[in-house]
Parts: C-alpha cells; sequence; structure tokens
C-alpha cells in the first residue's frame, strides 16, 4: 500500500521576517484550504485571484461559495481563470458569483495562435495586503488533507510592502484579459516591461517573450557563480544553457535536485530523466520523491529562494505566463535548504550506476521523445501521450 504524503511536521507553522515581510508556508493541503477560506472569510474590501486550474469539486465549491459569501456582503471579487487548465470547468458554475457582483474571466477564451500560452500563475490577494502564491490549484488534489494521490505542494502567505507589486501586476494582466486576450505583441511588452527590482523580496513574471522572460533572467543571473543549489522541481526539463549552469554548480560546490518520481504526468518524468546523467556527471545529486506527485516549484540559490507557479522546463521559461517570488535572505535559504534535506527519507537516491541500468536504448528513446513533446506540446497534451512512462519502474 502506498504510504500517504507526508504532514511535513518540521515545516507545520514555519514562518520567517524579512525586510519587513512575514511569510508563511504550508504545506498541508488542508491546512491550505483551511487558510484561505479564513482569508476570504475575512476580506473587508477586495479579493483578486488569479488560477491556472479552478475545479468543480469539492474544494472549488467550497472556496467558490466563500468568494460568493464575499461578493455579497460588498467585497470586490475578481477572479481571472486560465481556460486551458480549467477546460472542464463550465462557466456557468461562476454564474452566482457573478449574481452578486463578482466578476470571472477565462484567460485566452478564443482557439487562435496565443491558445497555447497557458496563464500558468497562482495568485489570491486579500485586500491589497495579503498575497497567497505557490504551485497549488483551487481542487481537492492540492486542498485536501496528505493521501497516497495528493499533490506534495507549498502555499506561500506573504504580508509587507512588495505585496503592492503583486497587486499592480494583477491589475495589469487583468486589464489585457479583459480587454486585449490573445494580443500577443501586447502580452510580450506587459511581461517584457514589467520592472524588476533588486529588493529583498520582488515579484518576477514570466511569459512568451522572445528571449528568457523576466523570471528566468534572474534565476540565470543566480546561478552565474553559484555554490550551492537546492532543488524540489514537479516538471524539470530546461534547454542546454540552463542545464549547463545548474552542472557548473555541481562543480563548484554542491547541487541537489528532487525530482518527481510520481505524477499524473508519465512523460513529464521521463523529460526529467532524460537530463540525469549529465547532472550525475557534473557531480549533482539526483533524488526522485516517492510516497506522492510532488508539485512543488521551490528554487534554493545560495542566500536565495524562488517559490512561485513556474516549473523548470521550457514552457515555464519561456511561454507560460508565470509568477514567481524572489527572496533574498540567508537565514530564509538556510531553512529551506533544510527543508529540502529533510525530504531524504522519502526519496530514492538516483546514482550513476542505478540510472546506466535503467536507460536503455528503448527507453531513451521514450525519454528523447517525452522531452520534445513537454516542451513543445503542452502538459495536457504529453499526458495523454506518456509513452508509457506513468508505468512504475519494475526495479522500485
Amino acid at each position: 500500500m502506498t504510504a500517504p504524503c507526508p504532514t511535513a511536521d518540521p515545516m507545520q507553522g514555519l514562518t520567517a521576517e524579512v525586510a519587513e515581510h512575514r511569510i508563511e508556508l504550508i504545506l498541508d493541503g488542508g491546512e491550505r484550504l483551511a487558510r484561505l477560506i479564513a482569508l476570504i472569510d475575512g476580506a473587508a474590501r477586495s479579493i483578486d485571484l488569479i488560477m491556472y486550474i479552478f475545479e468543480s469539486d469539492a474544494a472549488g465549491l467550497h472556496v467558490l461559495r466563500a468568494l460568493t459569501a464575499a461578493a455579497r456582503r460588498g467585497v470586490r471579487v475578481r477572479a481571472l481563470i486560465d481556460s486551458f487548465g480549467s477546460g472542464d470547468t463550465p462557466d456557468a458554475m461562476f454564474a452566482p458569483l457573478r449574481e452578486a457582483g463578482g466578476s470571472a474571466t477565462f484567460f485566452s477564451r478564443r482557439w487562435r495562435s496565443t491558445y497555447l500560452i497557458r496563464n500558468h500563475q497562482k495568485l489570491i490577494l486579500i485586500d491589497d495586503a495579503i498575497a497567497i502564491t505557490g504551485g497549488f490549484n483551487i481542487a481537492d488534489d492540492y486542498l485536501s488533507p496528505p493521501r497516497s494521490d495528493c499533490w506534495f505542494d507549498i502555499g506561500m502567505v506573504i504580508e509587507g510592502p512588495s505585496v503592492a507589486r503583486a497587486v499592480d501586476w494583477f491589475a495589469e494582466i487583468h486589464d489585457y484579459t479583459v480587454h486585449h486576450d490573445g494580443k500577443l505583441l501586447i502580452l510580450r511588452r506587459l511581461i517584457r516591461e514589467w520592472p524588476v527590482n533588486g529588493g529583498p523580496v520582488s515579484w518576477l513574471v514570466g511569459g512568451p517573450t522572445q528571449r528568457l522572460s523576466p523570471w528566468a533572467r534572474a534565476v540565470r543571473a543566480d546561478l552565474d557563480g553559484a555554490r550551492q543549489l537546492d532543488m524540489a522541481m514537479a516538471y524539470f526539463s530546461p534547454g542546454q544553457g540552463l542545464l549547463r549552469r545548474l552542472g557548473r554548480v555541481a562543480q563548484r560546490g554542491r547541487a541537489r535536485l528532487v525530482m518527481a518520481g510520481k505524477s499524473d504526468n508519465g512523460a513529464t518524468i521521463g523529460a526529467s530523466r532524460l537530463l540525469y546523467g549529465y547532472l550525475l556527471r557534473k557531480g549533482a545529486e539526483v533524488w526522485e520523491y516517492r510516497p506522492c506527485k510532488l508539485h512543488m516549484k521551490l528554487i534554493v540559490v545560495d542566500d536565495v529562494v524562488y517559490i512561485g507557479s513556474a516549473n523548470f522546463d521550457v514552457r515555464s521559461l519561456f511561454v507560460n505566463v508565470e509568477l514567481m517570488v524572489r527572496i533574498a535572505d540567508a537565514g530564509f535559504a538556510a531553512q529551506m535548504r533544510h527543508f529540502v534535506a529533510d525530504l531524504r527519507p522519502d526519496c530514492e537516491l538516483i546514482t550513476a550506476e542505478a540510472h546506466k541500468g535503467r536507460a536503455g536504448w528503448w527507453t531513451r528513446l521514450r525519454w528523447t521523445l517525452a522531452w520534445f513533446v513537454v516542451g513543445v506540446a503542452d502538459y495536457t497534451v504529453s499526458r495523454k501521450l506518456n509513452f508509457g512512462l506513468g508505468d512504475p519502474d519494475p526495479d522500485v
């Protein structure tokens, strides 16, 4: 019987104070839902929400009822939902929210060349003062007590002066979606011109820029010269440039990468495994998380932590609209390195010998095809074309 997701007892109630900011991390899905509902119920003026997946399941309907109740008591409620990620969610589900005075708008509503650009962000703003972000969506798998088929993820609550930048970003992407949805040049300019400050807590965006997005440029700069890297990543399939930077960190100091050993999309696992050989040759540690599906997007580079919606793959680096928070604080980085280290008992250590043993020519071909499909097509498309890579390894 598969063990349930860990409750992450060492991390429950973890908070940090960084440059006038209070940061709280929530790993338990049921606790995330309770905290989110409490914040919505306590909102006095405004609730703004961006979500890739908003399901019509128990958790989704619970959140929707809370949003609707807030709108009825006079709170301004605006929801921005990705039309592809929430493709199975009927528009009519949001009718009660609209009738109560709130709004729900779908990103990329019509088929056109920009339809394959996903609004992959996760952001909830309460009264323009509290921000909630991370990798989780509004669905049972992300907002339920630990179980074997849950997604292991981070929910981050931030209070402090930089939340004003998240408020500004919501206003810009909401205005784009309402008035210019599908106009690629406007979206590119919006992301390209987003100002990146060098503060201790900064909000970085990504999207379909012709070069690396602002968040990707920032993490690339942090990797240059870095000596310590810890990463817990749901989907990992970067291009050669960033992959080489990871290898150089491993050669200079230490690189520890926690990858998904289980996923609802076996192709993403195959795409990651294609790159293990290079990383192992450079001296990196590679672990695969086993208790349940890993959905985390966490990067710790020296004294800098990144948490948000973006995976470390081609789509999140170049195509999808993403949101990442960069936190530059040595104490917080040390806490998060300790968190990653504590995942070791729940992971399989991937050695060079073990990796070589399962990397036969047919398997490598499937990994290569998976890397291409995941990077060029889409997670949802590749989920249906996983080449059998979702099947358990015979030796596990």
